[in-house]
């Protein structure tokens, strides 16, 4: 595995991989890499001939008060993983390669619409940064393909959204949620939580599972459901922003008989705020 921290050593690098017939794809992570940042490597893998993993803390897509200062960085332990994994090339930029005009004087991409609900509304600005240093690595690595973990499902959303209107030639592809062995998603943020948080941090998903059930036997009152799902989470101990129950397809509030729905949350416990979501497909009238 080669590892390059300037832009133009990692085209150099990728010059070769551009010949006809050889795929590109890309992982994009702020790195403190786990199991489920392994599994995007693993399904990367089989849409290319090399795959690209870049880690880079991206300043803009943090707010006030946020942890960017002690995000946790393991670029050493990191490179291991990546190299026993197989990965062709990392791209380990500091700030001022990504942003030589400083991370507040750049050009930044908006996504309206998706960006300023759910968690951009308990974030303001977080998916401008998303959108716009992701816009920034698909232009500096010209992957064929990219892939994302639908554990940041709207994150997910905003970036498809991205591409098709700005005509990127590049394929999304979403990776399920890779979870502990108690159904909590894996995350880089989950080191924040205590011993008392961590066992208490699995009634996010089982909570999603139950609306979840209540959807598939017949319930469709979301408002009442949502309010029974938040008071369920408070009761153990998390401090809710949001659990909002909304079509998959564009994150709008479900109407009749939609059939394919996604039920997000986030909540803080601890030290950390997790996100979680799982998607329902239920029988359309």
């Amino acid at each position: 595995m080669q590892t390059h921290s300037t832009i133009t050593a990692l085209r150099s690098a990728l010059a070769p991989w551009r010949e006809p017939g050889k795929r590109i794809a890309l992982v994009p992570t702020m790195g403190n890499l786990h199991e489920g940042h392994l599994a995007l490597v693993d399904r990367a893998a089989h849409y290319a001939d090399c795959v690209v993993v870049s880690i880079f803390v991206n300043p803009i897509q943090f707010g006030p008060g946020e942890d960017f200062l002690s995000y946790p960085r393991t670029l050493e332990e990191d490179s291991l993983k990546l190299a026993e994994a197989g990965v062709c090339l990392l791209f380990a930029p500091p700030v001022e390669e990504m942003y030589p005009a400083g991370a507040t004087g750049q050009t930044q991409v908006e996504v309206p619409g998706l960006s300023d609900i759910l968690c951009g509304a308990s974030r303001p600005g977080h998916f401008r940064g998303v959108a716009t240093v992701v816009s920034k690595l698909f232009n500096i690595v010209q992957p064929h393909t990219a892939v994302f973990g639908e554990k940041d499902f709207q994150q997910l959303m905003v970036i498809r959204r991205m591409v098709a209107d700005l005509c990127m030639p590049v394929e999304i592809v979403g990776a399920p949620t890779t979870r502990e062995p108690d159904g909590l998603a894996m995350s880089s943020r989950n080191r924040y939580l205590d011993a008392d948080a961590r066992a208490r941090a699995p009634a996010l998903y089982r909570t999603l599972g139950e609306v979840a059930e209540r959807l598939h036997a017949g319930r469709r009152d979301y408002a009442v459901l949502e309010g029974e799902a938040l008071r369920t989470l408070e009761n153990a101990g998390f401090r809710p922003d949001y659990l909002s129950i909304r079509r998959s397809a564009d994150l709008q509030p479900p109407a009749g008989g939609d059939g394919a729905l996604v039920i997000l949350a986030a909540a803080h416990l601890g030290g950390a705020r997790l996100i979680d979501n799982l998607q329902v497909t239920l029988q359309t009238a």
